[in-house]
């Protein structure tokens, strides 16, 4: 085989001869300058956007003025809501306390005058029977399971579950 000797070989070898051996500090560095340009970059649009409001502000003094103006009206509004919803709030609570005190007025009368001082909702008689579903509450039932804590174990299952042991291995 026929090998070519001439600058551009010479230069392919000599730059593959550089990239094999700094090959993974060119790579960082790239990284590196990669990541400083765009903060950089990032810090002039800050200044950028920082500069225009500071001269308009200085163009315009009447227009701080108005905003400020339309600032205060808007927390003014939102005051005076507040303050109605408060108002408003504040009646409520003295009405509800208005009933209650009424409530309680009419249980002590109703108590005094020998009736039941509870409000009892107002439902048909029921027939009275002497079966003994009537006087006797159901209560055949098994309960499902009683006592038994899955964590625990408690019960009468046949496996039960026990947290090992915090301590290190006892292996050789």
């Amino acid at each position: 085989m026929e090998e070519r000797e001439g600058p551009a070989v010479t230069a392919v070898t000599q730059l593959l001869h550089i990239l094999s051996e700094y090959g993974w500090y060119i790579f960082f560095s790239c990284v590196a300058c990669y990541f400083v340009l765009q903060r950089i970059g990032s810090i002039m649009r800050l200044k950028s956007r920082q500069q225009p409001q500071a001269t308009e502000a200085e163009l315009e003094p009447s227009l701080i003025v108005r905003r400020q103006e339309a600032m205060d009206a808007a927390r003014h509004r939102m005051q005076q809501e507040l303050d109605s919803q408060a108002a408003k709030y504040k009646e409520k609570q003295k009405e509800i306390e208005k009933e209650k005190r009424r409530e309680k007025i009419q249980a002590w009368e109703n108590l005094q005058e020998g009736k039941s001082s509870r409000k009892k909702p107002i439902t048909d008689p029921e027939p009275e029977s002497n079966t003994p579903r009537a006087t006797k509450p159901k209560s055949d039932k098994k309960p499902l399971r009683g006592g038994f804590n899955p964590l625990t174990g408690d019960g009468s299952g046949s496996s039960l579950w026990r947290p090992g042991h915090r301590g290190p291995s006892s292996g050789a």
